[in-house]
């Protein structure tokens, strides 16, 4: 439960993330899904590491 935790958090963190910087940058959908699939990869990182631990 604690790796699809990890998941959801990183994806959530990528999803509010990119859509800040797309405003900034004036293209929203781009960033948007370049922050969830950075903030996905980040927490399947997680996720597993803590699975090793």
């Amino acid at each position: 439960m604690k790796n699809e935790k990890a998941l959801v958090l990183g994806a959530a963190f990528g999803a509010a993330i990119g859509s800040a910087v797309g405003v900034l940058m004036d293209n929203v959908g781009l960033w948007i899904g370049l922050g969830v699939a950075f903030g996905t990869g980040i927490g399947i990182v997680i996720g597993r590491q803590r699975k090793k631990d």
